[in-house]
């Protein structure tokens, strides 16, 4: 081969290495010839793992990809985002940075500030406006899997201090108080039974004395009636006035008799409705005892405690004979 055609051979080589690097480069930069883009950009207090050449997301589709993160003043980070052209933002964008993936990748999503998540923390970022770039949309950093998990760690870690306390709280003491509160609880219901039937009878009486009342007040009526007939002939001894009165003070009476009977019948509906949660809590309570559930249930179902009581007194009888019977082996009293 002659030395023109190494030469030619060499500069093929050479020209279709570097084309093959500008190509590499091109691709790893994300680089698109010929493609118009729309640059847009968002303030952050903090981007997490963002990096250049991360997607951005409109609506869950690609819109365009992060061209440039810098610091900039008052602590903010403008992060420079590329979209493709003819995309359109959402109405009061906001932006949020977040895992795309469970190997690293981020991505930034573009939303409307109604549809951002409902976390405090995303939402007082997003409120941040204090010396921020201007015209930039405000963004925020949602929490990803190592912060999730470490807050899951301490709710875990609380709730296992929780369980111990409780375990503590609750031990021999507790379960006497809790039987103590049992019997109060009985004692009080059959002082709250013992209530509501004197108040009934009072209520009785009370009804009693509301239709004797309206006995009167049927027979006041008429009476009024009867006067007004003479009404012309009473008005001048004074007799209407008189009247008049007597039927003011029998109304008066009345009213207050109502008034007396309608506070009677709320006591009576309020003692009836704390008798019904006693009466449904003592059913809960005996219904556990009966199951078996409990010290109580235990003491009252276990048929063996009745056994080894029985087998006691028998022993105990067999111990008093046998004392009457040989004093001496038990007692042995010596003078000198």
């Amino acid at each position: 081969m002659s030395k023109r055609a190494n030469d030619w051979l060499v500069g093929t080589v050479v020209l279709v290495t570097m084309v093959v690097l500008i190509a590499a480069t091109m691709y790893l930069q994300q680089a698109e010839l010929g493609t118009r883009r729309t640059s847009v950009t968002a303030r952050f207090r903090d981007v997490g793992n963002m990096q250049v050449g991360n997607v951005v997301v409109i609506r869950g589709v690609q819109a365009g990809r992060i061209a440039q993160i810098s610091l900039a003043d008052e602590g903010w980070v403008a992060v420079e985002m590329k979209l493709n052209e003819g995309i359109e933002l959402p109405a009061d964008p906001v932006v949020l940075l977040q895992a795309a993936t469970l190997f690293g990748e981020w991505q930034a999503v573009i939303t409307a500030r109604g549809a951002a998540p409902g976390i405090r923390e995303v939402l007082m970022q997003l409120e941040d406006t204090a010396g921020a770039p201007p015209a930039t949309l405000p963004g925020a950093v949602l929490p990803d899997i190592a912060q999730l998990t470490s807050v899951a760690g301490g709710i875990a870690g609380n709730v296992a201090s929780i369980s111990e306390r409780v375990r503590l709280a609750f031990d021999d003491s507790a379960a006497r108080e809790m039987r103590a509160t049992i019997r109060n609880f009985n004692t009080m219901s059959t002082q709250l039974a013992r209530t509501v039937r004197e108040q009934s009878r009072n209520l009785d009486s009370v009804a009693v004395d509301v239709r004797a009342g309206a006995n009167d007040l049927s027979a006041g009526m008429t009476s009024l009636q009867r006067s007004l007939g003479r009404l012309d002939s009473a008005t001048s001894q004074g007799e209407l006035e008189t009247i008049i009165a007597e039927s003011k003070q029998t109304a008066t009476n009345l009213r207050a008799m109502s008034e007396r009977l309608a506070a009677m019948s709320l006591s009576l509906e309020r003692a009836e409705a704390s008798l019904r949660g006693v009466v449904i809590k003592a059913d809960t309570v005996l219904s556990r005892i009966e199951a078996g559930q409990g010290t109580i249930g235990l003491l009252v179902n276990d048929a063996s405690l009745y056994r080894n009581s029985d087998s006691l007194v028998i022993d105990l009888r067999a111990f008093l004979a046998d004392f009457r019977r040989n004093p001496k082996r038990y007692l042995n009293i010596s003078i000198f």
